[in-house]
């Protein structure tokens, strides 16, 4: 509670938010009431609704009207790398998670020269979307799309999922190169994915590919830590 430089309300929420991963709140357990939070921080109330509306946005309470406020219990999701390739909506559904998305951008671009060589064009559609997880922001999608499907298929793209789209429209895909990388919040990672600066996520980088081994997509995926794990399958 000492740097000027962060919002209070944002101090307040990572102090609860520390508090609960910590296990000094349990799961279902009530937090302080307002007036409590507001003489132990000797804020305001409305700095303290913010920081409350904080923790209900990051996934980790839920204000329950005319009872208070209270710690959801904590879930990990597990996607899976391993083939046969499964996609991430089918994946999550499995697991009894609803998947959606918001999409934040859809335009042609000149995309950096890396994209450019694997995709082998110098203009795609550049899309930037997050992945919802139970309506938790989870993940930052950012992707670069040939320009032919996001052309053909602008309006779908914005709504669902990119390979389900391009496969209930005919576009097969038969192979994913991934990789995993780490990185740290920056501030458009911290407003999307509701995680304080600096929070350590990782970043799930693909690039998908039809039966003529042509690519197709490419982009990265910034991912919360703290819901979403990855896991691979080794055969002898």
């Amino acid at each position: 509670m000492s740097d000027r430089r962060i919002p209070l309300h944002l101090q307040i929420s990572q102090e609860l938010r520390q508090r609960i991963e910590a296990g000094v709140y349990a799961e279902g357990e009530q937090l302080p009431s307002e007036h409590q939070l507001m003489e132990q921080f000797q804020v305001s109330r409305i700095t303290i609704r913010r920081a409350i509306h904080n923790l209900v946005h990051q996934g980790l309470a839920s204000s329950q009207h005319g009872r208070g406020v209270f710690v959801k219990p904590q879930r990990k999701w597990v996607y899976s790398l391993s083939s046969p390739l499964v996609f991430f909506e089918e994946d999550m559904k499995r697991q009894g998670v609803q998947s959606a998305i918001r999409n934040l951008q859809f335009k042609v671009v000149c995309p950096p020269l890396p994209v450019q060589k694997i995709l082998g064009t110098d203009s795609a559609y550049f899309q930037t979307k997050i992945l919802l997880l139970d309506g938790t922001p989870a993940i930052l999608d950012s992707s670069y799309i040939l320009m032919e499907l996001g052309q053909r298929f602008a309006d779908e793209l914005q709504r669902a999922m990119t390979f389900p789209t391009l496969e209930r429209n005919g576009v097969q895909i038969s192979k994913i190169e991934a990789s995993l990388e780490c990185t740290r919040a920056d501030q458009q990672l911290s407003e999307h994915l509701a995680v304080p600066l600096g929070e350590p996520l990782l970043v799930y980088c693909y690039t998908a590919y039809n039966q003529n081994h042509q690519p197709l997509v490419c982009g990265s995926a910034p991912s919360r830590a703290d819901l979403l794990t990855y896991s691979v399958t080794l055969n002898r």
